[in-house]
């Protein structure tokens, strides 16, 4: 599912900004790590060598897809540990028609590979618990690195993890074990958090949110409410008869979901969203639905429990097959919606053909970033580019230099054609419009593409 959308979309800012960092020199990503997205270091390092054999959409975006297949086949087999091959098979074909499984498949972006090195971990420290031999925390202790060397914010699984095999589980002793994989494979979390802490500007526009925004998160794991609703309430739900049912279970001899597991993958589902909320009002800001897709994985594994579980027999298969047809129809209209071109809320071929260049028109970006979006994808019949400066992004960032006597600039101009994200109503806001209201330019037109945020393309002329 995630590999059929990987080309259909065009690419947004965020993976346009994957390119620019991934395209410079190794001391290039250095610099630019240490003053913004430091945090996403290891991930444009790879990107940095994958891109040397191509940066086209599908290429760009195949490791995602990859990583998405990893997570599937790695729920399988949790799912077999923890119940049956049944349970492992539902809860990857779950996970595949997740419209959020299908976006964060599509998108050069480290969040899929987030997801799964957390599956990766939670599948490690299983097999750790059955069998501790010094190699298995070994890999362990590997595989908690693989999370916080994706995503900064994939290490709030962690916790789950340590309520586990720390508290719950009769040989309590394992949390001593425990203790120093976590330590040893925590190290790059610490390193980027403190990279991360040191760049909190650069997420300033970050709003801060209320506990209200914890009613969208079905919604936002999922990637849709309806399949997102359907599958909390059988996997709550779910997890609940089983925590009641497992005794009885064992006493009969059925196959049986152990109480510590389920409170790892309640865990799983459950904290992240509440400790992210937690850090945006302690620290800084930073509850981004985006940053908790690590949950979609805990929720199709609780849900395909669930079903595996509760039901036997024939019935079991049915009940499998039934939930997964139900949650995969029920996405059918977002699954559609993610594949289209404007599938990443910013149609830059949009706007690349919506300006009808004439000679002598020139081009202005509101946000300077937004020039490497029309690098990527325009041609040599744009307007002439009259502000920049040079050919490379600047090295702290993903603007690039640009003269500041704009009206000099546009000397002898009579039109120009202003770029910026966001709406209409946004363009006054910008230096680079007020500049041109100044040289005395006025807006003759204006279009928006289909969704915000999304990119505004404007013409200014100026009064014969």
């Amino acid at each position: 599912m995630a590999f059929s959308g990987t080309g259909a979309s065009t690419l947004n800012g965020d993976e346009i900004a994957t390119i620019s960092a991934a395209t410079r020199s190794l001391s290039g990503l250095w610099e630019l790590a240490q003053h913004i997205d430091g945090h996403f270091l290891p991930y444009y390092v790879f990107i940095h060598f994958w891109a040397m054999v191509s940066t086209a959409e599908l290429w760009l975006r195949l490791p995602s897809a990859i990583a998405i297949a990893v997570a599937a086949g790695f729920l399988v087999e949790l799912g077999r540990r923890l119940h049956s091959t049944r349970a492992g098979l539902t809860a990857a074909a779950l996970f595949a028609v997740l419209p959020s499984v299908s976006y964060y498949g599509a998108f050069a972006r480290s969040y899929s590979f987030a997801a799964a090195a957390v599956v990766v971990s939670f599948w490690a420290l299983h097999r750790t618990v059955e069998s501790p031999a010094a190699r298995r925390w070994v890999l362990y202790g590997v595989s908690v690195a693989l999370v916080c060397c994706t995503h900064l914010f994939a290490v709030l699984v962690l916790p789950a993890q340590l309520l586990a095999a720390g508290v719950l589980l009769p040989r309590r002793t394992l949390l001593l074990r425990m203790l120093p994989a976590l330590a040893v494979g925590g190290v790059p979390a610490l390193m980027l958090g403190l990279v991360g802490y040191g760049e909190r500007h650069a997420i300033s526009w970050i709003p801060q949110r209320g506990p209200d925004v914890l009613l969208k998160f079905p919604k936002m794991a999922a990637g849709a409410t309806e399949p997102g609703v359907l599958l909390f309430a059988v996997a709550l739900a779910g997890a609940v008869l089983l925590w009641l049912a497992s005794r009885g279970s064992r006493a009969a001899g059925r196959i049986t979901v152990d109480r510590p597991w389920l409170v790892a993958l309640l865990g799983w589902l459950l904290l992240p969203p509440l400790l992210l909320l937690a850090v945006s009002h302690l620290v800084t800001p930073v509850y981004v639905d985006r940053y908790l897709f690590v949950t979609a994985p805990a929720l199709a594994l609780l849900a395909g429990l669930a079903v595996a579980g509760l039901f036997r027999g024939r019935s079991a298969v049915v009940a499998c097959c039934a939930l997964v047809l139900v949650a995969g129809a029920a996405g059918v209209p977002q699954q559609l919606e993610v594949r289209e071109v404007n599938g990443r809320f910013e149609d830059i071929p949009w706007a690349v053909r919506k300006i009808d260049t004439r000679p002598g028109d020139a081009i202005v970006f509101g946000q300077s970033a937004v020039r490497s979006r029309f690098d990527y994808y325009g041609d040599d019949s744009m307007p002439d580019d009259v502000l920049r400066v040079g050919s490379a992004p600047e090295p702290d960032g993903f603007g690039y230099p640009e003269r500041d006597d704009v009206a000099e600039a546009l000397a002898g101009r009579e039109r120009v054609w202003v770029v910026w994200r966001g709406a209409k109503s946004a363009g006054p806001r910008f230096d680079r419009v007020k500049a041109l209201r100044g040289a005395g330019f006025t807006q003759e037109s204006a279009w928006h593409s289909a969704d915000l945020p999304g990119l505004t393309v404007a013409l200014y002329t100026r009064p014969q």
